[in-house]
C-alpha cells in the first residue's frame, strides 16, 4: 500500500499574539499554550515570535481534523511544541490527538515552524502509517473466516469514514493472525514455567498502580478484552511484588468447567485470582473495601438494567454503570490499564493516570458523564492496537441487525 499525506499550513500575525499574551491570564494562556512550551520560550527576545510560530503549528494540526476540531473534541492543548538536543522542533500529542491519529491511520505528524520580524509559519504533515497484516493472517483470512461478517461489520463501523478497504482489510487479517498467537499461548501457558511466564510481559508506566497499591485502598483497574488479557495481567502483576494475591480479575467463566479450574489454579500461583462477570456490586464492594484491586473490562454490550446508552467511537452504546456508581460513591481511583504484543515479541502491560471523574449536580447526569469518560478512555485503547481486540466479542461497539437492535457476537 502506497503512502499517503495530509498537510495543514497556518500563517499568524506576531502582533496578535503579543497582544493575546499580554491581555491574558496565565489560566488562560494555558487554555492555548501548554507550560512547557511558556517554559521554552521563557523571556528571550524573541519570544513572540517564537509563540506565534507554536501557535501556527497548533492552527496547521488542527487543521488535519476539520470534523474534530469544529465539534470542538480537540484543541490546541491537545498538539504542542517541544525541541530536540539540535533545536528541531518535534510535535507531542495527548492522548486525544494519539487517539485520532490511529482512526485516520497516520503513524506521525512532522511540523516545520518559520517566523520573521512581522509573522510566523507553520507546516504540519501527517503521514500514513503502513497496514501489514502477517501472512498467517491472511490464509486465515481466506481459508477459515470464523465470523469474518461480524468483524468485517464491527470493524467498518469504526473506519468506514477514515480508512480505505484495503486498510480495514489488513487490520482484520491482523487481527485473525493475533487470535491465533493468543490461542497458542493460551496452551503455553498451562506448561511454561512462572519465571518464563512473567519474563513474557512487561509492565509500563506501574507507578500509578504501585501507588494506589500502597495507599492500602481498593483501586479499580478499567480495561478491555485484547488477546490474552487475563493470563498477561496475571503473569504482568506478578512482576510487581506489590500486587501479588491483591489482584481479581472480574471475567466470564470458561467452558467447560474443568478448564476454568486449570487456569484458575496456574493463575492463582502467580497471585492472581478470578471473580465471575455475574458478581453482584456489594461482592465487588466487599473486595475493594478490603483493599484489593478490581480489574473490570468495560467493553461489553449490556442492555440489562443497570446501564446507560453513550457513545463508543460516535455510535450508540448501551454499557453497564455498576463501576462507575461504585467509583462515585466511594472514591476509589479508577486506573485504565490495556496489554498488547511490543516489537519484541513480549506483551506490554501499561498502567495509565488515575481518572479525574466529572462533577454534576445531578446524579444521573453525573452517572452518564462519567460513563461516557470510560467509554471514551477504551476508545483510545481500542484504536491504539485495534487488531488486538476481541472483535468477535460482544463489544460495546454496535453492530445493528435490525432497526435498533444490537448483534450478539
Amino acid at each position: 500500500m502506497s503512502t499517503y499525506y495530509k498537510c495543514g499550513v497556518d500563517i499568524v500575525d506576531i502582533s496578535r499574539i503579543q497582544e493575546l499574551v499580554v491581555h491574558s491570564t496565565s489560566d488562560d494562556l494555558k487554555q492555548i499554550f501548554r507550560q512547557h512550551e511558556l517554559d521554552d520560550v521563557g523571556n528571550s527576545k524573541n519570544r513572540y515570535g517564537r509563540l506565534a510560530a507554536r501557535f501556527a503549528a497548533k492552527e496547521a494540526c488542527l487543521k488535519l481534523f476539520p470534523k474534530e476540531t469544529a465539534n470542538a473534541s480537540i484543541d490546541f492543548t491537545d498538539f504542542s511544541v517541544r525541541n530536540n538536543g539540535y533545536g528541531a522542533p518535534f510535535l507531542c500529542l495527548s492522548a486525544n490527538a494519539s487517539a485520532l491519529l490511529n482512526l485516520y491511520g497516520f503513524g506521525q505528524i512532522s511540523i516545520s515552524l518559520s517566523h520573521t520580524q512581522v509573522s510566523a509559519m507553520a507546516v504540519a504533515i501527517a503521514s500514513s502509517k503502513e497496514f501489514k497484516a502477517p501472512m498467517i493472517g491472511k490464509l486465515i483470512y481466506w481459508l477459515l473466516p470464523i465470523k469474518r461478517d461480524v468483524v468485517s461489520a464491527n470493524l467498518e463501523r469504526i473506519y468506514s469514514k477514515t480508512l480505505g478497504r484495503a486498510e480495514i482489510k489488513s487490520i482484520i487479517q491482523a487481527h485473525y493472525a493475533s487470535l491465533l498467537r493468543a490461542y497458542l499461548e493460551f496452551i503455553c501457558f498451562q506448561v511454561r514455567s512462572e519465571a518464563k511466564q512473567l519474563a513474557r510481559v512487561r509492565v509500563q508506566n506501574a507507578e500509578p498502580i504501585i501507588t494506589a497499591l500502597g495507599k492500602g485502598r481498593g483501586t479499580i483497574v478499567l480495561t478491555g478484552h485484547f488477546g490474552n488479557i487475563t493470563t498477561n495481567f496475571a503473569a504482568g502483576v506478578a512482576n510487581l511484588p506489590e500486587a501479588r494475591g491483591r489482584f481479581y480479575f472480574v471475567s466470564r467463566q470458561l467452558q467447560p468447567a474443568w478448564l476454568e479450574g486449570l487456569i484458575n489454579r496456574k493463575i492463582g500461583k502467580l497471585g492472581f485470582k478470578m471473580l465471575p462477570k455475574t458478581i453482584s456490586i456489594e461482592s465487588l464492594m466487599f473486595y475493594l473495601g478490603a483493599g484489593s484491586t478490581v480489574v473490570i473490562p468495560f467493553d461489553h454490550h449490556d442492555g440489562r438494567k443497570g446501564s446507560s446508552r453513550v457513545n463508543f467511537l460516535e455510535h450508540p452504546a448501551v454499557t453497564l454503570h455498576g463501576l462507575v456508581l461504585i467509583a462515585i460513591s466511594t472514591g476509589y481511583p479508577v486506573i485504565p490499564a490495556s496489554c498488547w504484543m511490543g516489537e519484541d515479541g513480549k506483551h506490554l502491560l501499561r498502567f495509565e493516570e488515575p481518572l479525574q471523574l466529572v462533577k454534576s449536580t445531578s446524579v444521573k447526569e453525573e452517572i452518564r458523564l462519567n460513563t461516557q469518560l470510560l467509554n471514551t478512555i477504551l476508545e483510545r485503547m481500542v484504536l491504539r492496537h485495534s487488531d488486538e481486540c476481541w472483535w468477535m466479542h460482544r463489544t460495546n461497539l454496535p453492530t445493528f441487525e435490525q432497526g435498533e437492535t444490537f448483534r450478539r457476537t
